[in-house]
């Protein structure tokens, strides 16, 4: 339905995959920054996000969006809410990968979809299909056995999938590309962060300045983990269709699933086990029922005698979304 060429969505593809790839191999990289503490990372990587994305969108010439952005108070705040949002989300995450909690933060973007949705019908009166509730049902009873096997209620998943979830819907209000998005949140950020940066080399304390140039490359690096799946993604998401975003952005949380358990060898008991199949089980459910719906859709477009119209266009279009499920991420964890 995309009526793209095969080698575009070759390119595509392998974007896609280079975007949700990164994501999921982030586990890897903030261990490194050690001895920095996750506020320090988290700063780090407010102040070079910017400087990075700002120096691509510079290279690209896509400036136009911010005058207009400046004379739109009402978008401004929303990008302040996204701001603060997702700086919670990054933080949080920092904080889960350095203190062997991989496996935990893995979970809350397994359930962000599921979170997505309801927060759908809670705020914005959105209609379930009876496949769709099941999967809440489903990822409902995930939490309460993973409750009861942590002993506690999964606060590092819930926080990441609520404060991501809430950061989407906030950038569907917003309506700005991801690059552009970036910039304007990572521009929100940049004082608190270089100010809560000064402060701790006044104190001594900026590891930035004591544990050698190796070190500090690797603390500016942050801006480019941060801008490089996020350019990839938009080079796939012009090129293939919204049902393999979809679907794609399910290997972030299972590569850091799997380097939690595997590389981290952080404990995976039975009822754990048991917590994450439900969440499986309730993704499943998701994908099987919007590729479904995506299908009966398409074949609604394509009958016989019906003509091919801006609104059919529209309606193919339309198709790719419902198969994408929740809209594909795209910022970083």
């Amino acid at each position: 339905m995309s009526g793209k060429p095969s080698g575009e969505r070759r390119t595509g593809l392998l974007n896609g995959f280079a975007a949700y790839g990164m994501w999921g191999l982030f586990p890897l990289y903030f261990p490194l920054l050690k001895p920095a503490g996750p506020f320090e990372v988290l700063a780090h990587r407010m102040v070079w996000s910017l400087l990075v994305v700002a120096l691509a969108l510079l290279v690209l010439r896509r400036w136009a969006w911010a005058g207009e952005l400046l004379r739109q108070p009402r978008r401004l705040a929303l990008i302040a809410v996204a701001a603060a949002v997702i700086a919670v989300n990054w933080g949080v995450y920092i904080w889960a990968v350095n203190n062997d909690r991989v496996v935990e933060a893995s979970l809350g973007y397994f359930i962000n979809p599921l979170v997505t949705i309801a927060m759908g019908v809670l705020l914005l009166k959105e209609r379930l299909r009876p496949v769709q509730w099941a999967a809440v049902g489903v990822g409902a009873g995930a939490v309460v056995v993973l409750t009861v096997g942590y002993g506690r209620p999964p606060w590092i998943s819930l926080i990441l999938a609520f404060s991501f979830a809430t950061y989407g819907l906030v950038k569907k209000k917003v309506n700005l590309g991801g690059l552009e998005s970036l910039a304007a949140e990572t521009a929100m950020q940049f004082l608190p962060a270089a100010g809560y940066l000064i402060w701790l080399a006044s104190r001594g304390d900026a590891t930035i300045l004591t544990e050698g140039p190796g070190h500090a490359a690797m603390l500016a690096g942050t801006g480019l983990v941060t801008a490089l799946p996020l350019i990839c993604f938009g080079a796939a998401a012009i090129r293939v269709p919204l049902s393999t975003l979809g679907l794609l952005q399910y290997l972030a949380p299972v590569f850091q699933f799997l380097l939690g358990v595997l590389y981290f060898g952080e404990d995976m008991p039975p009822e754990r086990w048991a917590g994450f199949a439900l969440v499986w089980l309730a993704l499943s459910l998701l994908t099987w029922d919007a590729l479904r719906s995506a299908r009966r859709l398409r074949a609604q477009v394509s009958r016989p005698g019906v003509t091919i119209t801006t609104g059919t266009t529209s309606a193919a279009r339309k198709a790719d979304s419902v198969a994408a499920g929740p809209d594909p991420v795209d910022a970083t964890p």
